[in-house]
């Protein structure tokens, strides 16, 4: 297998050996809560209320990014002590030709979302040029967000790590500050007060929080691997995340409940709904450069994806590609009617798939998970593990089942993420029982 060497413009590599350990306590904790102290967690906020009331909405948020979260952390954790990327530990359960489906999942999964984000930054800097000069162009100035997003991308993980920690500050300032105002303006208490209107049952609603949870898990490893301690990589994730999940969450839900209370007309638009309150110049920046930085974490994850598939191509090939289709799938009319169903699609394709990565590691045999056996002598792997692909297709059809035909009260995550496990396992040890008899 050939190898990338980075250069001054690249930092990154799928090699293990090459991994840069610049990542903290604080660095980690600061980069994810940048990367989800952004406009999609809080539009998810407002897909709560009033749905359910604001204080049943914040418990759920609580709950569900707390546990949600754990599935990531591992991961992540699994990335930390091998160096290798989410698609390349994938190679271990799912084997060397069998690692490309989750990879072109993750990939298609990635470009979705890149999708949103970019129409989101591209709306959020229409609206500060508008303000400005009064001049608009929504489809322009995506183009351009998506090209600093492509230039950001190549700098690497590096240049994303300083991205995100700007991004964190910015936007804990712009949350503050918008609470401040609120609370000075408004009766915050009156949002406990809105009743709670159906539409979403508890299962949905919990399953919507933790499916916003793992639509991050193939991103953990991506950038976790280059942590300088395991306890950097299980603190700073789990802490920055939960923290970033209550304040966008929470914003969301506030404005939201607050925007029935006061006769506003709820939009999805973020700059629109904060000009309703005094703050869409200052926001439409700060969203902007939010929104940009969590893209770039997409785009860069999802080119390291296809390099797992396809090694030997050079970095900024796929960058570019993505990028450019990220404008193009940004341009479809009512994307963002469709961001609820997003996340829980995300949650069917992806549960199943990491359930099995992680018993795999943590329960039956991490010693196959290392640069020497995914990718120096990779192709030693078997081509396919079939037991994965059953495990894996069970759990999906579960998830499907359990999410459209028929709903679990309590959601159907955590049932899919244990039972797609807990089958894996008992899977395996059959299979290797039977060997060891034959033999």
């Amino acid at each position: 297998m050939s190898q990338h060497t980075p250069s001054a413009f690249e930092h990154n590599t799928l090699e293990a050996e090459h991994v840069e350990h610049s990542l903290s306590l604080t660095g980690t904790f600061a980069m994810w809560l940048g990367a989800n102290v952004v406009v999609t967690t809080i539009l998810t906020g407002m897909l709560l209320v009033p749905n359910l009331s604001f204080l049943h909405a914040m418990l759920l948020v609580l709950l569900g990014s707390a546990i949600g979260i754990v599935p990531l952390v591992l991961i992540g954790v699994m990335g930390q002590r091998t160096g290798l990327t989410t698609m390349i530990l994938a190679r271990a359960t799912f084997g060397r030709v069998g690692a490309s489906m989750p990879a072109w999942v993750n990939l298609c999964v990635l470009v979705a979302w890149s999708w949103i984000q970019a129409l989101l930054a591209g709306m959020s800097l229409d609206y500060a040029v508008e303000s400005l000069t009064g001049y608009s162009n929504v489809a322009l100035f995506t183009v351009l967000c998506e090209g600093l997003v492509v230039l950001i991308t190549l700098r690497g993980h590096l240049g994303i790590e300083t991205a995100e920690k700007i991004a964190a500050l910015l936007m804990l300032a712009l949350a503050t500050v918008v609470f401040y105002a609120l609370a000075h303006h408004y009766d915050l208490a009156s949002i406990t007060e809105v009743t709670a209107q159906g539409g979403l049952g508890n299962g949905i609603a919990f399953d919507i929080v933790i499916a916003t949870a793992f639509s991050w898990i193939p991103l953990a490893a991506d950038y976790n691997r280059h942590c300088k301690s395991v306890t950097a990589a299980v603190a700073g994730t789990w802490g920055g995340y939960v923290t970033a999940t209550l304040i966008a969450m929470g914003l969301g839900a506030t404005v939201s409940a607050l925007s029935l209370s006061t006769g506003l007309e709820q939009t999805y638009d973020p700059t629109q709904l904060l000009s309703n309150f005094g703050f869409g110049l200052p926001a439409a920046f700060v969203i902007f450069f939010s929104v940009l930085t969590t893209n770039v974490m997409c785009v860069y994850s999802a080119t390291l994806s296809y390099m797992s598939v396809r090694p030997s191509t050079p970095f900024w090939k796929p960058a570019l590609i993505i990028g450019i289709t990220s404008v193009l799938g940004s341009l479809i009319p009512g994307i963002l009617d469709q961001f609820q169903n997003f996340l829980l699609i995300i949650g069917s394709l992806f549960i199943p798939a990491f359930a099995l990565m992680i018993v795999d590691y943590f329960l039956i045999d991490r010693g196959r998970f290392t640069h020497q056996n995914l990718i120096a002598q990779a192709g030693r792997l078997p081509t396919f593990n079939p037991v994965a692909f059953f495990s894996y297709a069970v759990g999906a059809a579960l998830a499907y089942y359990w999410n459209w035909v028929a709903p679990l009260s309590f959601g159907a995550s955590l049932p899919v993420f244990v039972v797609t496990g807990l089958l894996y396992y008992v899977a395996t040890r059959w299979q290797r029982r039977t060997r060891g008899m034959r033999a």
